[in-house]
């Protein structure tokens, strides 16, 4: 080994020690008959002392900020009054008898924890790398990663590696295909999530397995999804939805408490999807910023305003929220803002009115008896601001109002989201309505085994034996129980519109697995970026990605996707056809 310990270990048991440290030039302060060097490694930094009649004096006229060296010296307490409590080596310091250079380093485009914008971080990743916040944020992974596989391994369940190079099953998202060269014309698909061979495994008889694996898929890119993305895959046997929860529950609580020590209150609360639509217009919902949405029909049964009279006879809704102690904020001109903003999310636009010395409104001319309907019957207070919308679609009217709950909240209640605020969202709908396809579709994913009582042909009662974690506003986990019935899996392809033909076609291998004897069984799959995100504090799961791509797809550090050479793709058979 080059050294003999870390820069984060010495202490001031080890003085008078000959010692070799190996590290990164963080700083240079030159004292005149002394120079010191900041000398950084992933454990910690450590002040190098070089006095002006040692040899390491001058090799400190070559340096350059993190330059690559290695240090020879003994050990020291410090001097009384310069120790530094902010570091863990603060109480010593090494008198470097010789300094070799491992490593000359060039004018860096940006140094270690200063903050460029993200292009540059991603490009000259390994640079930011060696920031001490991203530093933490890798090492916090790997802990989580650690403690997970702990628990599992402690539950008896085992960690099984499953394919990367499987069958495309159109379902979803698109697969990243991957051409075969030795059958040509035939392709592989990257997983999306090792679902059908996690179930496949439920009926091989490992009844309890994991895998914090990798996953793929070609979807149109948000500005915080990736292409490729890292979950923890969970499957057990013979359970029911509690059994499933209630093992979940154990590892984000212990991952939590082990990792950051914060201790979550457990049971997480449950929320019926129903519910949380109707009070947050999201299957999502952060709760912290309070505004629930509130049904205000009652205040409108007699009203003549005629654009919520219209929405009324047409078997619509009225609902909004109330903004506590935002009346100062609360001008026409925000007025206006707001309102374009939920035409912009597909509503007519907004109606509100604050507590303001009196009702305060544009509307108030013609909505003053319902506003004062509102403000007795919901207890408002001095200061407080009322927001409602109208329309015929319910399930239009709760997103919107959701959407602008939240981007109220984040934009002027950021104070407010504090903690952590955990949950399941459960009871989902089985179907929902795909513009796109113009039919119904899986909400979840059709081997997800419904309520019996429910299933029938009509498709908006149906519903799914399945759950989301959601923390803070993020969904970090989804699962549900499985189908493991041939009777129902086809019932369920049958609402779906499959042919026997298709469904053959598609998952053949899967269904013929169904003849050999299936164990009930469930699972879920829970996003460790985002996990890792949340607890280390970040808004982005980037930042707890060593080599993240950007928002559309690209990572800047190699220039992937790039084009590839002309004869590897004659190997595969590809022509590549322009515009």
């Amino acid at each position: 080994m080059l050294r003999t310990h870390t820069c984060g270990e010495l202490k001031a048991t080890d003085e008078g020690k000959k010692v070799k440290l190996c590290g990164w030039v963080d700083r240079i302060r030159d004292l005149g008959g002394v120079r010191f060097i900041d000398l950084r490694d992933r454990y910690g930094e450590t002040q190098i002392v070089c006095d002006v009649n040692s040899e390491a004096y001058s090799v400190v006229d070559e340096l350059t900020r993190e330059s690559v060296v290695l240090v020879e010296g003994t050990v020291r307490k410090r001097p009384e009054g310069t120790e530094n409590p902010n570091i863990e080596t603060g109480e010593i310091e090494v008198v470097a008898e010789k300094i070799e250079i491992l490593s000359l380093a060039d004018p860096l485009p940006f140094y270690p924890g200063e903050a460029p914008k993200e292009e540059m971080r991603l490009k000259y990743r390994y640079i930011d790398l060696r920031s001490e916040r991203m530093k933490r944020n890798i090492i916090l992974r790997y802990k989580i990663s650690k403690i997970i596989r702990d628990y599992f391994d402690e539950l008896g369940f085992l960690e099984i590696e499953t394919p990367f190079l499987t069958r495309s099953t159109p379902e979803g998202a698109r697969d990243f295909l991957v051409p075969s060269r030795l059958r040509p014309g035939k392709f592989y698909a990257l997983p999306q999530s090792p679902q059908l061979f996690k179930q496949i495994l439920m009926i091989s008889g490992f009844d309890r397995y994991f895998q914090i694996v990798r996953c793929f898929r070609d979807e149109d890119l948000r500005a915080d999804r990736q292409p490729e993305f890292t979950q923890v895959d969970v499957e057990m046997s013979f359970v029911d939805v509690e059994d499933v929860m209630n093992v979940s529950e154990g590892m984000v609580s212990r991952v939590f408490r082990e990792s950051s020590g914060i201790d979550l209150k457990v049971p997480f609360d449950r929320i019926p999807y129903d519910e949380a639509m109707e009070k947050y217009g999201t299957a999502k919902p952060d709760r912290r910023y309070g505004m629930e949405l509130r049904d205000f029909g009652y205040a409108f049964e007699t009203t003549e305003f005629k654009v919520i009279r219209n929405v009324l006879d047409e078997g619509g809704s009225v609902k909004g929220f109330i903004v506590p102690g935002f009346a100062s904020e609360m001008s026409r001109k925000k007025g206006e803002e707001l309102m374009e903003r939920m035409k912009e999310l597909g509503l007519g636009g907004l109606i509100w009115f604050k507590l303001d010395g009196g009702i305060t409104s544009p509307h108030l001319k013609h909505l003053e008896k319902e506003f004062r309907k509102i403000a007795e019957t919901e207890n408002m207070n001095e200061g407080d601001v009322c927001l409602i919308a109208a329309h015929t679609d319910r399930n239009l009217l709760n997103e919107a109002l959701g959407t602008l709950r939240l981007e109220i909240g984040k934009e002027h209640f950021s104070h407010l989201a504090k903690g952590f605020d955990v949950l399941w969202v459960v009871d989902f709908p089985y179907f929902e309505w795909s513009e796109e396809e113009e039919r119904f579709v899986a909400r979840h994913h059709p081997f997800t085994m419904p309520v019996l009582e429910t299933l029938g042909d009509d498709y908006t009662k149906v519903r799914a034996k399945a759950y989301d974690l959601v923390i803070n506003g993020y969904e970090v986990g989804g699962g549900s129980i499985r189908i493991h019935r041939r009777d129902i899996q086809e019932k369920i392809f049958e609402l779906l519109g499959l042919s026997e033909e298709e469904a053959q076609k598609k998952f053949g291998f899967f269904l013929e697995a169904f003849r050999y004897g299936v164990p009930p069984h469930g699972g879920i799959a829970f996003g460790l970026d985002r996990l890792v995100s949340i607890i280390a504090g970040e808004s982005s799961i980037r930042e707890v990605i060593a080599f993240p791509k950007t928002g559309n797809g690209v990572c800047l550090l190699t220039g992937a996707p790039a084009e590839v050479d002309e004869r590897q793709l004659r190997e595969l058979r590809i022509r590549i056809e322009e515009g």
